[in-house]
């Protein structure tokens, strides 16, 4: 069984993107697209988004289409993705990110960001749109819908389109209870605004649009080894960098001849050093755990060791690595110095 796997990853490492025949229809994907569709039905939305297949998330700039990550459509490639990447999205997720991307899309057929009381509510549309941003985590001036989004970060502070697409996809959510959960919040005037927008524009017909696809699975001829090997490079990148000048100071060279690898320290303490971090970082422990995961990686590339007579207080400072990396990353979504 399981050196039949191997050969099917072989296979499909070595398979170009555009040569994997996939599609929406007849996938695992073809249950929550329609359950998206059916969610807009029942709000009476008359606007229902195509969906395509790509490399990640989201809509083409101010196109109403739905791209959705092509290894969700064949379980081998979701399979292969949780290998490769540590994670895959499990069902709640997927439907959270179609319910915000829906959101997008309804904002693109109608041109929504172009009413005097959408910007009075969301902010400009033309702001610049970064992928580093420094929210505000406990402001109620804004829902929480992708809420732990890369360790925290709350996504709708993201841009002003995040914030209508977040705000749309709690407004959508069957069973949200909006109004009671968001009482006494200035994020209600904003969910109040869609449920009134919706009642009224959402009821018409949009105006037609070209369906200009960005990087449809089918266009994409990389290797998907090669498609993972990007993606590794990307988060290696963002694990560097501060990360490693942070373990040098914790892991300094040393000549003393009882010396044991960082990387033996760190796993071998995973289970205390989880504990502590969530504790004092308020990180979710599969949150901490990734950093944990980076920390033990980078550590074994550098060839980290210390004296064997100074393992706790190494930990100490581990911890406090990992609450510093918590707050950098959800303040700014990397890792820097």
């Amino acid at each position: 069984m399981v050196q039949g796997w191997n050969t099917v990853r072989y296979e499909l490492l070595n398979m170009r993107l555009c040569d994997l025949a996939l599609r929406i229809e007849g996938s695992p994907l073809e249950p929550y697209t329609r359950r998206v569709r059916r969610e807009l039905e029942a709000r009476r939305v008359y606007f229902k988004p195509d969906f395509y297949l790509t490399d990640a998330w989201g809509c083409p700039d101010r196109v109403p289409v739905i791209g959705v990550p092509f290894y969700l459509a064949d379980p081998r490639l979701a399979r292969l993705e949780e290998e490769q990447s540590g994670e895959i999205e499990d069902s709640p997720t997927i439907m959270k990110f179609l319910r915000h991307e829906a959101g997008h899309a309804v904002n693109y057929a109608y041109r929504l960001w172009k009413g005097e009381e959408w910007v009075e509510n969301f902010g400009v549309f033309t702001k610049p749109y970064r992928d580093e941003f420094q929210p505000r985590y406990w402001s109620r001036s804004f829902v929480r819908h992708i809420d732990s989004y890369q360790y925290g970060r709350t996504y709708a502070q993201k841009h002003p389109d995040d914030d209508f697409a977040e705000t749309f996809a709690v407004w959508l959510t069957p069973r949200s209870g909006w109004r009671r959960r968001y009482q006494g919040w200035p994020a209600l005037r904003k969910l109040r605004y869609v449920d009134r927008l919706m009642r009224t524009v959402g009821r018409t017909p949009p105006p037609r649009h070209r369906s200009r696809l960005y990087r449809p699975v089918e266009s994409l001829r990389i290797l998907l080894a090669d498609h993972y090997g990007q993606k590794a490079e990307r988060l290696r990148r963002a694990a560097q960098g501060y990360v490693d000048d942070k373990l040098r100071e914790i892991f300094p060279p040393s000549r003393s001849r009882l010396l044991q690898p960082a990387e033996e320290l760190l796993r071998g303490r995973r289970a205390e050093l989880l504990q502590r971090a969530c504790r004092w970082s308020g990180l979710e422990e599969h949150e901490a755990q990734a950093i944990l995961e980076k920390l033990e990686e980078r550590a074994a590339a550098l060839n980290l060791s210390y004296p064997r007579s100074r393992g706790t207080g190494r930990i100490l400072d581990v911890v406090a690595l990992v609450v510093a990396l918590s707050i950098q990353y959800a303040t700014t979504g990397r890792f820097s110095g």
